[in-house]
């Protein structure tokens, strides 16, 4: 067997279809971000914009994250010890699932070291808990909830993205006593649409199912305290089960699930991703903390993330770039092609210092590729200017179709 011709074809398959994926190598410097340095293509670093990262609120650079990480190094030390049921379980680590149970208006929350680990751990487990149960799940759903329903070895019925219609056709089918749960997310992070969370509660009560909502791109962005659309929509209390991130609005790493107290404890229990793992560093653990604490209390991040959103859509759509329809914090440029994605995203990296990353398939179904903006509290509007500017340029350069007015 030749083993290394059959990998080296996997990867020449990516490149022929045009969605080889290349990691540029910036750094960050603390205090300056959106601003960076890159390291990837030339000699020495240069300085580029970043406008893809989903550290939406730029919470990882803010001081009182900063200065609650750097306490945790020197008090408690960087490593957690171990799995949580050995030696990893600090105080540091109970405070902080307190924290976003609060956050949520939950019993209990669990923290996991990723948000891909908390979707895979909870749905495999809940799936293995519930005998015969069927899971409900998004089209549009991650690829860490599919994994997970994958994994719990349910029955899967999947309903067509946001079609109340079709969930409820395919909930008809199922008999009325087999355990139910609906896996969906609250913000799709590659569209910038929302779910509607409410009516496909009522859904859930009409038909006796349970309810998982992933809200890793809304928690820290939406809600008086950051708790996301559910929260913004006051329905957190009907949703069951609520999934989130500390890894992008809150700016640090990890993930975690909030629900009632016999959930949770079903989850610790028996969830292998949570039990042999080992736990999150207290230095992380003591980030997310004082940022979880700090959105609980600001909402002057959100504001002006939402502000920056608006505006960089309103240039976008004056310049007659192929913006997409959001209804949230993203701003996604439709391309449709792999090939030409990847060259607007070398040409601006190159020639104007402006880091997007290209999105292709399997994140995007083909023929939708696209580039994603993220753009955050500190992105200026001299900053705005300079990328439709850069884009528009290249649109023309490439020939690509514009959107003229009307």
């Amino acid at each position: 067997m030749d083993y290394d011709s059959i990998f080296r074809a996997a990867i020449d398959r990516l490149h022929h279809e045009g969605r080889y994926r290349v990691f540029i190598d910036i750094l960050r410097t603390k205090g300056n971000y959106p601003n960076a340095q890159c390291f990837h293509g030339h000699n020495g670093p240069k300085p580029i914009t970043v406008w893809c990262s989903n550290d939406y609120l730029c919470m990882g650079q803010h001081l009182a994250v900063i200065e609650a990480m750097e306490t945790a190094l020197h008090e408690v030390g960087a490593g957690s010890g171990g799995t949580r049921n050995i030696g990893g379980n600090t105080h540091l680590h109970v405070q902080l699932e307190d924290e976003l149970a609060s956050l949520h208006g939950k019993q209990g929350a669990l923290l996991f070291t990723s948000g891909y680990v908390s979707n895979e751990a909870a749905l495999s487990t809940l799936g293995k808990l519930l005998p015969g149960c069927v899971i409900l799940s998004d089209e549009l759903n991650h690829a860490s909830m599919i994994a997970g329903i994958k994994s719990s070895g349910c029955d899967k019925r999947v309903f067509r993205h946001n079609d109340l219609d079709h969930l409820e056709q395919l909930l008809l089918e199922l008999p009325a006593e087999a355990p139910k749960l609906i896996a969906f997310e609250s913000v799709y992070s590659m569209d910038g649409d929302v779910a509607p969370i409410a009516a496909i509660c009522d859904l859930a009560d009409k038909y006796g199912a349970l309810t998982y909502l992933d809200e890793v791109h809304a928690v820290g962005m939406y809600g008086a305290h950051g708790g996301g659309i559910s929260e913004r929509d006051g329905i957190a209390d009907r949703v069951t089960i609520i999934e989130g991130t500390l890894g992008k609005a809150f700016g640090i790493m990890g993930g975690y699930v909030a629900a009632d107290r016999a959930i949770i404890d079903c989850i610790r229990s028996y969830a292998p991703g949570f039990i042999f793992t080992t736990s999150l560093s207290p230095v992380l653990v003591a980030g997310a903390l004082a940022s979880v604490r700090h959105l609980k209390v600001s909402s002057e991040e959100r504001d002006a993330q939402q502000s920056a959103a608006a505006a960089l859509k309103s240039k976008f759509a004056a310049a007659g770039l192929p913006l997409m329809d959001s209804e949230t914090h993203i701003v996604p440029l439709l391309v449709g092609c792999p090939v030409k994605a990847k060259r607007i995203s070398d040409i601006l990296l190159a020639e104007y210092g402006l880091y997007v990353q290209p999105i292709n398939f399997p994140t995007v179904p083909r023929g939708t590729e696209r580039l994603r903006f993220t753009p955050g509290p500190k992105h200026s509007e001299a900053m705005m200017d300079e990328l439709t500017g850069a884009l528009a340029e290249i649109w023309d350069r490439l020939e690509l179709e514009l959107r003229r007015a009307a």
